[in-house]
């Protein structure tokens, strides 16, 4: 039997993020990953022979810059490149979009005069209600709870805080907060701008890891989710990890680890230890017991809840949301070895463009469609594809002259009702994903030297990503803020007491922000010294 202060289930990056700030105040912290290797689906592996690139997680921008500066990442090895353009958007007819900074307008230009002087107007909404965002990921939300009046007026003053905040934005600014988080990012683009290619850029935002149509109401807040981040001190960007995302959270574990963390692999753990209806320990898989004065559970809390804690050591209620948690990004990841850079009919050979998020998916009606044919037929025949050539910013994931792409795919169905499984499916869309590249650039389906394909069954089979969703739930209105995980629990404590949630369960949600180990940190350390004291 092993003895600490914290157990923290699940070596995520939110979990590495979690135990850095435990051990730098002084607890007793042990971190238990199931897997070989600490990162969760922020990771770094060789899929093919000299080929290595990220295997789910696959791009940089919402990680908090404090929460770099905090745990001081770029002294543990971690260096992020910008992007040098920001998307490049093929069209079928050969024309094509290309964005980033000092270029978008000129671009636009090309379809609509009149969209490129809108331009200006809707970043600067967009914007405005960023920088909300950006203030609020790294507080809790106000909690709506029952108890005692203390901890009610504790959670009153909160949320009068946030009013303060909100009522900080002039009457314009709170028309597009409002819009944000309840309109479809459709009709919202729709009332922006008339041109189909600036619409679909920005739209795709929308239906990133989000299982529904750009139409589909709240999508505009997924939208608005991809927006509040920032590289190197520059809001907006994307960028890339040398190394791949692997190198953030191997930066991350030798954080904690120099900070006094213990980082233990292959322990995955079978149950949550609940004595006296309150949380004490975990059991591993492979019989040991670690006690502990406080539970961190890193992951999905769908997962956490029918998994691993004991069906009677928690609420009815709480357990029926839970169990109707909802989950599913209707995503399909590949990484694919090539022996030559792709060129596209749009736009042939090397240039910036190459390094920019390459986006296949020309309308937000071709997004539509591919919606709903995912909902009936299991997967779209015109997928939503999203490339990334991270090769062309770093030399040190494939041999000379050749390259690594990744292919970040929407829409298909989760799980499939009639039966069958994506074992039965994988191959034959991971074939459709090549083909609908080779469309847009051809001979890229002969370039291929090697592939992984990581289907939402293999998504949650190696990452526990349940339904494959890469956020640990819908980014739906009934899944946000004081409701992320449920109302009376979005202060990272969960209803069994010593119990916690350090993952994208909670708030502000997924990407590779290290916000909710942040905050929950917070949380566990504030209630252990109340305990001392």
């Amino acid at each position: 039997m092993t003895e600490c202060d914290v157990a923290i289930v699940g070596g995520g990056h939110n979990g590495l993020v979690c135990a850095a700030y435990l051990a730098a105040a002084g607890l007793r912290v042990q971190v238990l990953e199931r897997r070989s290797v600490v990162g969760g689906a922020a990771v770094t592996e060789e899929f093919a022979p000299g080929f290595r690139n990220s295997v789910a997680a696959y791009t940089v921008s919402l990680l908090s810059p404090k929460v770099i500066a905090d745990l001081d990442l770029h002294a543990h090895g971690l260096r992020i490149v910008e992007r040098r353009a920001l998307n490049f958007l093929p069209l079928p007819g050969g024309d094509y979009l290309l964005a980033g900074p000092g270029r978008t307008k000129q671009e636009v230009a090309k379809f609509s005069a009149r969209d490129a002087d809108q331009l200006d107007a809707f970043n600067a909404e967009l914007e405005t209600v960023a920088d909300v965002l950006r203030g609020e990921i790294l507080r809790a939300p106000p909690n709506l709870v029952e108890g005692s009046l203390v901890r009610a007026g504790a959670e009153a003053f909160k949320a009068l805080a946030l009013g303060n905040r909100l009522r900080g934005l002039d009457h314009k600014g709170r028309i597009a907060l409002y819009d944000l988080f309840t309109k479809s990012a459709g009709d919202l683009l729709d009332s922006w701008f008339e041109s189909e290619p600036i619409k679909a850029l920005y739209g795709f935002d929308a239906v990133v890891g989000n299982y529904a149509s750009p139409y589909t109401p709240g999508s505009a807040y997924v939208l608005l989710h991809h927006a509040f981040g920032e590289v190197n001190g520059k809001k907006g960007l994307w960028g890339h990890a040398i190394g791949g995302m692997g190198a953030i959270t191997q930066a991350m574990a030798s954080a904690a680890s120099a900070r006094g963390a213990a980082i233990r692999t292959d322990a995955g753990v079978r149950e949550i230890i609940i004595e006296k209806g309150r949380a004490v320990g975990v059991s591993l898989e492979n019989g040991e017991t670690v006690r502990a004065r406080a539970v961190i559970s890193n992951l999905n809390p769908k997962l956490l809840f029918t998994k691993l804690v004991p069906e009677d050591a928690v609420p009815a209620d709480f357990l029926r949301r839970m169990k109707g948690w909802t989950c599913g990004s209707g995503t399909f990841r590949m990484n694919v070895a090539l022996s030559r850079l792709p060129s596209f009919t749009a736009l042939p050979g090397d240039g910036d463009h190459m390094t920019a998020g390459i986006i296949l998916a020309p309308s937000l009606r071709y997004m539509d469609r591919a919606f709903h044919e995912a909902k009936l037929n299991g997967w779209s025949r015109e997928p939503i594809v999203e490339m990334l050539i991270p090769s062309t910013l770093d030399d040190s994931l494939a041999p000379q002259g050749a390259h690594v792409a990744s292919l970040f795919c929407q829409h298909v169905t989760p799980e499939f009702t009639d039966g069958s499984s994506w074992d039965d499916h994988r191959e034959t869309v991971a074939d459709l994903m090549i083909a609908t590249v080779d469309k847009y650039a051809p001979g890229f389906a002969a370039s291929v030297v090697g592939r992984q394909i990581m289907s939402p069954l293999d998504l949650e089979r190696t990452f526990g990503l349940v339904g494959g969703d890469i956020f640990h739930g819908a980014l739906s209105l009934d899944q946000l803020f004081s409701a992320r995980p449920a109302l009376g629990h979005a202060d990272y404590r969960m209803p069994v007491p010593g119990l916690y949630l350090c993952g994208s369960g909670a708030h502000p949600g997924g990407g590779v922000t290290g916000a909710p180990g942040h905050n929950a940190a917070r949380a566990v350390i504030a209630d252990l010294r109340a305990k001392r004291g």
